[in-house]
């Protein structure tokens, strides 16, 4: 078991450190979000499942690697239990290609599980909203989000 360093009090509270660690490029505290659990799972868009807490990492060591990722989660919509919430957002990414900065969208699904120490992620799924998404998320078009 690893050590906690912070105790979430509320699911919301795990999933905005979540997104501020993706900003900082914080590869440590991002994993403290995640449960110790090798049930986890992590779904970047267009990418493989990765399931447990050595491949989470990984993936997330390779999408930091250059340091951290401006993005934030909008349309934030919750599902809240006692021990189990569900959270659907709509992340928005700046994107810088050739010079210029773009906005990309995903559409993202992250599950929390709360146990004697708080709340924690157990899943994150993002992907692309695709071309029949809603009038107001627009559509990501190529390239690797997260």
């Amino acid at each position: 078991m690893r050590q906690r360093f912070t105790t979430y009090a509320s699911a919301e509270a795990v999933e905005d450190a979540f997104y501020e660690a993706l900003r900082k490029g914080d590869l440590a505290t991002l994993m403290e979000i995640w449960a110790d659990d090798d049930d986890v799972v992590c779904i970047h868009p267009g990418g493989r499942r990765d399931e447990g807490l050595a491949a989470v990492r990984e993936s997330w060591a390779q999408i930091l690697r250059e340091g951290g990722m401006p993005i934030r989660a909008t349309q934030r919509r919750f599902v809240t239990g006692a021990v189990l919430a569900v959270h659907h957002v709509v992340e928005a990414i700046e994107v810088r290609e050739t010079g210029k900065s773009r906005t990309v969208y995903c559409h993202a699904t992250n599950v929390f599980a709360k146990d004697a120490m708080g709340w924690r992620l157990v899943s994150h799924h993002a992907s692309p909203p695709g071309e029949s998404a809603p009038a107001d998320v627009p559509t990501a078009s190529g390239g690797v989000l997260h």
